[in-house]
């Protein structure tokens, strides 16, 4: 059998994000399956929590969004992730905190042929 390739991205590190927000696009073509971990790394106290949701492209341009949502971590150090498989070529996390909520983030995503 042989060893299946895999990679890790840091699409984000050390990126405040408030109100819309989203990820650097990043190209995964080759990829069969990906998993998307958001660490906080700071979290503002008045942060009730929020949801990203997975888009995909074509082109790294234009977006549609995938269909699977995660929830955003609610303390400091907390991580969450979501998975996605079928996604064509690129794949980015979008989303919108309320305008007085902000959260530093590191983004991995792990990609699996």
């Amino acid at each position: 059998m042989p060893l299946r390739r895999s990679y890790t991205a840091s699409v984000e590190r050390n990126v405040l994000w408030q109100g819309d927000f989203a990820t650097e696009p990043y190209e995964a073509a080759w990829a069969s399956e990906a998993i998307f971990f958001v660490r906080a790394l700071d979290v503002d106290t008045d942060f009730g929590g929020a949801e990203a949701h997975v888009q995909i492209s074509a082109d790294g341009i234009r977006w549609v969004d995938e269909g699977t949502t995660m929830s955003l971590p609610t303390a400091k150090d907390a991580v969450t992730f979501c998975k996605v498989a079928h996604f064509g070529g690129f794949l980015r996390i979008k989303g919108a905190l309320a305008p007085d909520e902000k959260i530093k983030v590191l983004v991995s995503l792990v990609l699996k042929e």
